[in-house]
């Protein structure tokens, strides 16, 4: 992983846990066959494409969904 990703990734999700969260998540994705959300250079690692999507808001939190009652 690129430490210039990290740090771009880090400004649009300032929480540590939750950042390693959506990256394992989207990188689980991408090994499970989802296109990238970006254009990627050959060779570029996973978590590298899942850091920039991140950064470019491409990957988002989702809201907690809660059950009416």
């Amino acid at each position: 992983m690129k430490a210039q990703y990290i740090d771009e990734a880090s400004k649009m999700i300032p929480e540590a846990q939750v950042l390693i969260n959506m990256v394992s998540r989207r990188v689980r994705q991408l090994n499970a066959g989802s296109r990238p959300l970006i254009d990627v250079d050959p060779g570029t690692g996973l978590a590298d494409i899942a850091l920039q999507e991140i950064a470019q808001g491409k990957v988002i939190v989702a809201p907690e969904l809660t059950e009416a009652i």
